[in-house]
């Protein structure tokens, strides 16, 4: 009986050795799981880098996208057509755009949607040289103004210029495009509409005394978001997730240009050779106080922002007629804080 016993225990053990040992091999014969390749993401910038994008090159960087899975490209607009127009034909994930860029897309159904506001405040205004003693809107009369012959420009000045009691009619609007702010306005005009975290820290920078009349001071329904994120309606229905992965990192880039300028700042010089480097610094500082300012968060969109603004460009014919703002922006897919 015992000798049954112990043959009867050399089998079972030899048995328990050779699953083992077959177990082992299969474990061996499997070939490795591939890792799963990050999906390639192009983000289509407004213009020439500069430090409203600080955010997007801090968020690359630092490997943060790489971290959710994906491998993103900036790129500069080109000939063949600016964000909103890439966006919105699916040829680039997501674009900077602008607050009235969309509302008027979305005027016209295409259908492009704000997901990010990335300065939370219009930081842009009227700037001119200090002699030319230029410091309310009726001085606008019998000036020279210099922009990119947009009627959008136009409806801006009148409006401004109407609640001072000033005569729209006396200002010269030469096209001037993206001419150097400092050269044009020695020579040909004599005030232009600037963003100051960049043309007004400059003025700083070269001690180039301006008078400066910031719009949303003068015309709170002109506070509007610029710039801004975007991406398309139908990017929103099938990708969600990307969507979400994507905000994830870009917002750690901002909140990051926010908390550490100076790094931020070098961080874009790295990533964008030939810049100022005093210049973008000096912006940097200035503009990490605006990206999110009194929001709880950056990115947020307000409703009301996004109404005031759309009535106001409906108002001055700029719109056919009043857009369904619900559908123009979402704050869905910044990180739940």
């Amino acid at each position: 009986m015992k000798k049954k016993f112990m043959m009867n225990l050399t089998i079972i053990l030899a048995f328990m050795f050779l699953m083992i040992g077959c177990s082992t091999n299969n474990k061996q014969a499997e070939p490795p799981k591939e890792k799963a390749k990050p999906m390639n993401i192009q983000v289509m910038l407004d213009w020439v880098p500069n430090t409203n994008h600080t955010g997007l090159y801090v968020a690359k960087e630092k490997e943060w996208y790489q971290e959710q899975g994906l491998n993103v490209e900036i790129v500069q607009p080109s000939d063949g057509g600016g964000a909103a127009q890439m966006v919105a034909a699916g040829k680039a994930q997501f674009g900077i755009s602008a607050q009235e860029e969309v509302t008027n897309a979305r005027a016209q159904q295409i259908p492009i949607v704000s997901i990010a506001a990335i300065i939370q405040h219009n930081t842009s205004g009227f700037a001119s040289p200090k002699e030319k003693n230029i410091t309310t809107p009726k001085d606008f009369e019998g000036k020279n103004y210099g922009g990119w012959g947009a009627e959008s420009e136009k409806a801006v000045i009148q409006s401004v210029m109407e609640k001072y009691n000033a005569d729209f009619n006396k200002v010269k609007f030469l096209t001037v495009g993206d001419a150097d702010f400092f050269t044009i306005t020695k020579r040909d005009v004599d005030f232009e509409w600037i963003y100051y975290g960049w043309t007004g820290i400059d003025a700083e920078l070269r001690k180039f005394p301006i008078n400066y009349i910031e719009l949303r001071q003068i015309a709170p329904e002109l506070d509007y978001y610029t710039p801004v994120i975007i991406t398309n309606e139908t990017y929103i229905k099938e990708h969600p997730d990307i969507i979400k992965k994507f905000m994830e990192a870009t917002s750690k880039g901002y909140e990051f240009a926010i908390s550490n300028p100076e790094e931020a700042a070098n961080i874009l010089l790295k990533e964008v050779p030939g810049m100022n480097a005093e210049l973008v610094k000096a912006s940097q500082k200035w503009l990490s106080k605006k990206y999110q300012e009194d929001a709880p968060q950056w990115g947020i969109q307000k409703p009301e922002v996004w109404s005031n603004y759309a009535k106001w460009m409906a108002d001055h014919k700029l719109i056919p007629s009043m857009i369904d703002v619900n559908k123009a922006f979402t704050n869905d897919f910044l990180p739940k804080k």
